[in-house]
């Protein structure tokens, strides 16, 4: 009986040293993001799959609002607190190897080649000096998603396929009290949004311009082309009174509410739209011109391994960066979140490309542009401030887009030079 007690105790003595030697050795890391439902709802699973498969490793997901995001991350890495793997927009790369916050991937386990051959080609202005420093778990395009119960009730069949009929249809969808004031708009705008995005890449190109020369260090679109885009997107208020500045306040919040026929997003709001109850809506491709030529802007969130993981935990962190840009990762990314596969070998699939869905914004990858910046908010702050010169101070828009030009091109000039 005293030999079985001793065994026992010593089973539980061994099964109690294991244990502790397990936890001793278990690392955990930490992973920062911007809040965005559906993109937390991705990541929870994405680190229950990883750590179930490396029970050596914990990983801790902190997120905030988008606002604060970039200020948070700024003064935790440099004090050694913070984020081991952090998720950055692609426009602030090179922000954030300037202020050493980054650190680049390791070359055999993130092989430039490879990359360069497997990954939408976009991804590769996150190179520099012959190695990757961040890589997305997923892309993104623009699209036009519309209400098909506003559609039905107008009795709208489909969507444009045309500006023309973009223009038409907006028309019809668009609704307004009897002091003339607009209850429900036709189309959703906003420079805070998407449209600054859409207008760079989307219109100005449409109408035969050029956004940017030299890489994107020269702004140019002031020329007949941008002027074009322009009066097209600032008409859709004060001549065809199919929307209104600061309705609802957001873009997305008129849609999601009802009281917006037609609204151009990204692919990431598919998952946030999903959850919205009694919401009924498609999506298409944007509109083209008269004579079918289309643009679009294409956009990615990365992660990279930040400059405070060291020793064990940089490890771990290189582990978790191979997991969240595998072909499953970004299945689960694009299921959950609606931002489309990193990868050809995952996006263009039979079933992902034909999706009714993605479908549309897989099209839009195929001439899609991705506007390289040197600030993206004060950049887009340049187009919000140019439209509000027109309506505010009436100020004719020739000579708003020529303050705009000017703005902007400090804005490169002062980062470049």
């Amino acid at each position: 009986m005293l030999e079985k007690w001793n065994g026992l105790v010593l089973a539980s003595v061994t099964s109690a040293a294991a244990l502790f030697a397990s936890s001793a050795d278990a690392v955990e890391i930490e992973y920062w993001q911007y809040f965005f439902d559906a993109r937390v709802t991705a990541m929870e699973q994405l680190i229950e799959s990883f750590e179930a498969a490396n029970p050596d490793i914990t990983v801790k997901m902190t997120h905030f609002p988008y606002a604060d995001y970039r200020t948070k991350v700024a003064a935790a890495i440099p004090a050694g607190e913070g984020p081991d793997v952090v998720q950055l927009f692609y426009g602030w790369l090179n922000d954030y190897i300037a202020a050493e916050l980054i650190q680049p991937l390791p070359a055999d386990v993130f092989d430039p080649a490879t990359i360069d051959a497997e990954f939408f080609p976009m991804v590769q202005a996150m190179k520099g000096d012959g190695a990757y420093y961040a890589l997305p778990t997923a892309v993104r395009s623009l699209a036009l998603f519309y209400n098909e119960r506003l559609f039905d009730e107008a009795g709208i069949e489909s969507p444009p396929e045309t500006l023309d009929e973009f223009i038409e249809v907006a028309k019809k969808l668009t609704k307004k009290d009897g002091a003339g004031n607009i209850t429900q708009v036709g189309i959703t705008t906003g420079m805070t949004a998407q449209d600054h995005h859409w207008f760079r890449e989307g219109l100005v190109r449409q109408f035969g311009g050029e956004p940017y020369l030299d890489d994107y260090h020269t702004v140019n679109y002031n020329s007949d082309a941008g002027m074009e885009a322009l009066k097209f997107y600032t008409d859709l208020e004060k001549v065809h009174e199919v929307t209104a500045s600061g309705f609802m306040d957001e873009p997305q919040a008129a849609f999601k509410a009802g009281r917006a026929g037609m609204h151009i997003d990204g692919s990431f709001r598919i998952g946030s739209l999903n959850g919205v109850r009694g919401l009924k809506w498609g999506v298409t491709e944007l509109p083209a011109t008269s004579d079918g030529v289309r643009s679009n802007y294409s956009s990615y969130w990365v992660n990279g391994i930040t400059t405070k993981a060291e020793g064990e935990k940089y490890d771990a962190a290189v582990k978790f960066m191979q997991y969240i840009t595998s072909d499953d990762a970004m299945q689960v990314w694009l299921d959950v979140v609606g931002e489309l596969p990193a990868k050809p070998s995952v996006g263009l699939t039979e079933s992902n490309a034909n999706d009714p869905t993605y479908g549309p914004f897989i099209r839009g990858l195929a001439y899609a542009h991705t506007t390289k910046f040197a600030n993206e908010s004060a950049q887009r702050q340049v187009l919000v401030d140019l439209v509000a010169r027109t309506d505010i101070e009436g100020q004719p828009l020739e000579d708003s887009l020529a303050v705009a030009v000017a703005e902007e091109q400090k804005i490169l000039d002062d980062y470049y030079d």
